[in-house]
């Protein structure tokens, strides 16, 4: 009989097409449920329109249904309680910023909590030197949930996930 951390096991396996880890690691799945042969798993969105959660959503219901014990897996987005970078797990955070992707906690404590930036001065420390000497290059990265810094100091670019407020 397969269990609800088997699933989250193989759901740990699956990254999410836009970053470099899991969709576990960035806190996507919100909660998971097996009955009769079914797993049932919900998930929470970056952002609402977020052009991956079709691909998301296909990757984790062939792969959740391959498993022994399980018949079908069904996959619902779910869009409250919303998510935030704060559900990114420590395993996530490291993945992201050895791909030189910050998240709000390297600048804002453990919690999150509220950063200022301007576009001259940033709170976001460069993945690669270490520096406080960056800025804000763009509010919109690649992605909703991304934007784009650079670092005075080293010249390199860095993308930092959103905080949501």
């Amino acid at each position: 009989m397969v269990s609800i951390e088997d699933v989250r096991t193989v759901l740990d396996g699956i990254d999410d097409p836009e970053l470099p880890c899991s969709i576990v690691q960035l806190g996507l799945v919100e909660s998971i449920g097996i009955e009769s042969g079914v797993a049932h798993i919900v998930l929470l969105p970056t952002f609402t329109g977020c052009p991956a959660l079709q691909m998301i959503e296909d990757d984790v219901r062939r792969t959740v249904a391959a498993m022994d014990g399980v018949d079908t897996c069904t996959v619902a987005w779910q869009y409250e309680p919303a998510w935030t970078p704060d559900r990114i797990t420590s395993a996530g955070r490291e993945r992201l910023h050895a791909h030189g992707v910050t998240t709000p906690a390297a600048c804002c404590g453990a919690a999150g909590g509220d950063a200022t930036v301007s576009l001259t001065t940033s709170a976001v420390p460069c993945p690669y030197c270490g520096s406080a000497n960056t800025r804000l290059d763009s509010p919109y990265g690649p992605t909703r949930c991304r934007q784009i810094h650079m670092c005075e100091d080293c010249r390199n670019q860095f993308e930092h996930m959103k905080p949501v407020s």
